[in-house]
């Protein structure tokens, strides 16, 4: 790119994808920038380039929707800047990053975050031993890698992840020793109306669920991981009842799957991956002081946007997850109204073109975004998994805190929202999906 790019979009997963094709059809010169080696997100991660799928290998459908993305991309105008770290996105629209040949800078005249998310896990006794992985990390495993997370793994946490890579899991020759899920089988029932809006993705969930059932795997309903202790060489699981609120009910009865009475309950495995949900990625836009609302089914703090993606910060938009958690059908239709939005304000269509081309988008993502958000509500956090944390257990794992200092420190930046957080990356992290209570207007971490 000979000149500096009109709209630099930041993230390569498919809200970004389809906000740089969007934006690159209208003539803007448009330049897409992640530190993966190419694009594709956590959802369309594919596999290093030295790498070939193993012989009868049947990848899916969220490969092959990857790949059609990144052979759209490669077609297309759109300048890629892939294995690169953003370091720093300053108010005039410069973007620093660090990359193979070092340090390079762009300065653009709109910006597309499209920064997805990251991962929530709650912490437990035991979270932090080796073995003990995030459900992000065993879908690298399973997709990039083609590896197994373990030779007998316990899948816990909540939300459609557990039986995506619970049936990776099985598929891949391993053995799921059992799925403990925070949720009810009412609590799907109650999402089922909102989950028929896409047919397609509700099909191939209950395609799990047989191919779950056939493997005679134990599935623990409204449970949770008591703790994980380390026992000759394997991983002891104690899994527990949980009330409504999520909160432990050793005398209760929970609701057990196959072969379990609902008691607590003890497994033993060589892997545990668990997770508890996404958090929006608003590191960008806190930075750029656009205005933030907290919204809990939306995963957390979450940029405040218009209609056609603006965020309260001139000439910046944000899509996909980092806009709040609605999943990766709806993410890439957001970005594609992102970045004709873009394109739209810096004078490369005109207004009755952009509603044209938004028209048919803006009733797909409707669609698309009632499933993902009906999916969101599953992983929402709850008041008793915090309650949960024992006082001694570890709440970060960089710099060993436990809960009880945790809370005191937490609870001192919720006092005071406007000051700089004292906090580590991953505390900070728990603030912006912080429960309800610890509202305000504006993220805690803006000063």
């Amino acid at each position: 790119m000979s000149a500096d790019p009109e709209i630099v979009v930041i993230g390569a997963g498919p809200a970004g994808v389809g906000a740089a094709l969007a934006a690159a059809d209208t003539g803007a010169r448009t330049l897409i920038v992640d530190e993966a080696p190419t694009s594709g997100g956590q959802v369309y991660r594919t596999m290093p380039a030295e790498f070939r799928l193993k012989p009868n290998a049947s990848p899916g459908p969220d490969y092959a929707i990857g790949e059609a993305q990144r052979k759209r991309l490669l077609a297309s105008p759109v300048q890629t800047a892939f294995g690169r770290r953003i370091w720093n996105v300053s108010s005039d629209f410069r973007i620093d990053a660090i990359g193979p040949a070092g340090l390079e800078s762009w300065r653009s005249q709109a910006l597309v975050v499209a920064a997805g998310a990251t991962e929530k896990v709650v912490p437990f006794p035991g979270w932090t031993l080796p073995g003990v992985i995030g459900l992000a990390a065993a879908t690298i495993l399973l997709k990039s890698q083609q590896m197994l997370p373990g030779e007998r793994t316990v899948v816990a946490g909540c939300g459609p992840l557990l039986a995506a890579v619970a049936v990776a899991i099985i598929k891949g020759g391993g053995k799921v020793a059992a799925i403990i899920d925070l949720s009810g089988p009412l609590d799907w029932l109650k999402v089922l109306p909102r989950m028929t809006s896409r047919r397609d993705l509700l099909g191939r969930g209950l395609g799990w669920l047989q191919t779950i059932r056939r493997a005679g795997v134990p599935i623990l309903f409204r449970h949770m991981v008591k703790e994980v202790r380390q026992s000759n060489g394997f991983l002891e699981v104690e899994a527990w009842p949980v009330d409504r609120d999520r909160r432990p009910h050793p005398g209760g009865r929970g609701l057990a799957g196959r072969g379990h009475a609902g008691q607590g309950s003890n497994f033993r495995a060589d892997c545990v991956t668990v997770g508890h949900g996404l958090v929006p990625a608003t590191e960008v836009t806190r930075l750029l002081r656009a205005d933030h609302e907290f919204r809990a089914e939306a995963g957390g703090w979450i940029a405040v946007r218009d209609a056609d993606f603006r965020s309260t910060r001139e000439r910046v938009y944000v899509a996909g997850d980092g806009a709040g958690i609605s999943g990766a059908a709806a993410a890439f239709l957001q970005g594609r109204i992102a970045g004709l939005t873009a394109a739209l304000d810096l004078g490369k269509l005109d207004r009755a073109a952009h509603a044209r081309a938004t028209a048919l988008i803006r009733r797909r993502a409707c669609k698309a975004e009632r499933f993902g958000r009906a999916m969101a509500g599953m992983m929402t956090l709850r008041p008793g998994q915090l309650a949960a944390m024992t006082p001694d257990t570890i709440t970060s794992s960089r710099r060993g805190l436990a809960a009880a200092w945790d809370r005191v420190r937490v609870a001192s930046v919720v006092r005071s929202p406007r000051r700089s957080s004292p906090l580590g990356s991953a505390d900070a992290k728990r603030l912006v999906s912080g429960p309800p209570e610890h509202r305000s207007g504006r993220s805690p971490l803006r000063r």
